[in-house]
């Protein structure tokens, strides 16, 4: 035997194992794989059952490395649970994806759980780049053989990767580009952490208008062509295109600050004279765009709908009667209001807004003529929502406002029940309250990819007038008047709290506005409106300008 090998026995077979420690250099001899038909001496031997034990661990895992670094996918994909699955990405990887010099380096395992390294070079059109990642992975017994084989997941491979996920290198199929604020000022993933998914998003979609050149990259490549795919490496850069957003450097920075102070927090800034939208950002660990394709339920937020159906079909007005009792049954459904709130059954709707009390919606929801679907018109013919022909430049959501029967109609006059929106749809709604102009929000112009935005028709200027007073008066003496304090110029908000199954505390939904700004927050079990999103709201309006 040469100088330097090691030696183990293996089910009564010998392995080789040739210098260093990374399975890039093992010679691997082993019986453990089976003959894909079940047979020979050993086929009545009983099947295995059980956790695989610590050496059952270690040899699977040598198997599996051994086969991959070598370039021997079919072998490497038969170590698997789900070869059919495996071999086509472990194919791909020395295939589409260019990686040769595979070295893997395997950690100590926690028990059936191995962790390994990988350093390998990308090569392609003459130009090579080294790679290195870490990742894990599990062994786990087969059902019908009782082999230990590797529980197959994509992130195997490479943790970046998904279910249906591959590994593409070559020129990439769109240029970079070089997002710019509305003044010019450039947005960048590492200043703005928020928009990097989006960017990304940006950049599928639009890279191709923006005259860039473009790069040779490995990059993970989805069965969706407009998701974007994360890129790995850069083996040449491409040109950058311009991109022109309607982003404002100046509110982007004050949202990222904002949502930095509450985890799984949303926000969203528009410009209700155009559309534009002026801010995005999220704080979540799951980099999901929850600003712009969350689906939640809004909360007492809803109520300015609410409140602008019952005045457009002559239920009441801001300073008729919106009586706020202690208590309202719908349909055998009891609502109440939030604890502390004092019943005032002389209450206007301008009153029972700005305090929040849902008994009084729930009460005059079943006033004539409104029917089961009058909620829902009102926000789609009025609002713009729900009707799915949102195109913002990137995926968002156009808010869900259903009809419904039983007590769903009531809940949804509060923001519960089926109601589904995100904070860009409540930026919006806030938008078209304060203007009467239902404006669709919008990142990148629609003139560079002649797309049709969204209409809707908008909202009588008496109600805007009624609607406009209710919310200053909230934002000044009302549940938002804490968060919105110290804030000049002409402003209005609503506070919103949305109880969820299953959580302890409700989320925290505002929206408001000052001047020409709207903004949205959504805070995942940030308690009443005012706690969290508002002053995530407060921070971006400050920037308003």
């Amino acid at each position: 035997m040469r100088r330097g090998a090691r030696t183990a026995v293996v089910g009564g077979v010998f392995v080789v194992l040739v210098g260093g420690a990374g399975y890039g250099a093992y010679n691997v001899l082993s019986a453990l794989h089976e003959p894909s038909g079940g047979g020979g001496a050993g086929s009545a031997a009983a099947v295995k059952t059980g956790p695989p034990s610590a050496t059952e661990v270690k040899e699977a895992s040598a198997e599996f490395f051994a086969a991959w670094a070598k370039g021997d996918a079919s072998t490497a994909a038969s170590y698997t649970n789900d070869a059919s699955d495996a071999e086509p990405l472990l194919s791909a990887y020395g295939g589409r994806a260019h990686i040769t010099g595979v070295h893997i380096t395997p950690g100590p395992s926690s028990g059936r759980t191995v962790p390994f390294s990988v350093k390998a070079t990308v090569s392609y059109g003459g130009r090579s780049k080294p790679l290195a990642y870490d990742s894990t992975l599990t062994i786990v017994r087969g059902l019908t053989t009782g082999r230990p084989l590797v529980d197959w997941q994509p992130s195997v491979v490479h943790p970046a990767l998904e279910k249906g996920d591959t590994l593409v290198t070559g020129e990439a199929e769109v240029p970079p580009i070089e997002a710019v604020d509305r003044d010019g000022v450039a947005l960048t993933a590492d200043k703005y952490p928020s928009l990097g998914p989006i960017l990304d998003a940006l950049r599928v979609k639009y890279g191709d208008k923006a005259s860039g050149k473009p790069g040779i990259e490995l990059s993970v490549e989805h069965t969706d062509a407009n998701t974007p795919g994360k890129i790995l490496v850069t083996l040449a850069k491409g040109t950058p295109g311009k991109l022109h957003t309607t982003i404002s450097a100046a509110a982007q920075a004050a949202a990222e600050r904002a949502v930095q102070e509450f985890p799984e927090s949303s926000v969203v800034a528009v410009k209700p004279s155009t559309g534009e939208v002026l801010a995005v950002a999220n704080h979540r660990q799951d980099q999901f765009n929850a600003a712009f394709e969350g689906r939640l339920a809004p909360g007492s937020t809803m109520k300015i709908i609410t409140s602008a159906m019952l005045i457009d079909n002559g239920v009441t007005t801001m300073n008729g009667p919106a009586p706020c009792p202690p208590s309202a049954t719908w349909q055998s459904q009891t609502f109440t209001n939030l604890q502390g709130l004092t019943p005032n059954e002389h209450a206007t709707l301008a009153n029972s807004f700005m305090r929040s009390c849902n008994t009084a919606f729930i009460k005059l929801i079943d006033e004539k003529p409104l029917t089961d679907s009058s909620l829902t018109a009102e926000a789609e013919e009025r609002f713009g929502l729900g009707q799915n022909n949102w195109k913002t430049g990137i995926v968002s959501f156009d808010g869900s406002i259903p009809a419904v029967t039983g007590p769903d109609r009531a809940a949804g006059a509060i923001g519960q029940g089926q109601v589904q929106m995100s904070p860009l749809n409540m930026a919006s709604v806030t938008a078209t309250a304060t203007t009467g102009t239902f404006r669709q929000p919008y990142l990148v112009s629609p003139k560079l990819d002649d797309r049709q935005l969204a209409t809707a028709k908008g909202l009588p200027s008496g109600t805007v007038a009624q609607l406009r007073s209710m919310m200053r008066l909230t934002a000044t003496e009302g549940t938002a008047a804490r968060a919105m304090s110290g804030l000049g110029g002409d402003i209005g908000a609503k506070t919103g709290s949305a109880e969820v199954d299953g959580q302890a505390k409700s989320n925290s939904w505002f929206t408001g506005y000052r001047d020409d700004m709207a903004a949205a927050a959504m805070t995942q079990q940030g308690g009443h409106g005012g706690d969290a999103a508002g002053p995530i709201v407060a921070a971006v309006l400050r920037t308003s300008r």
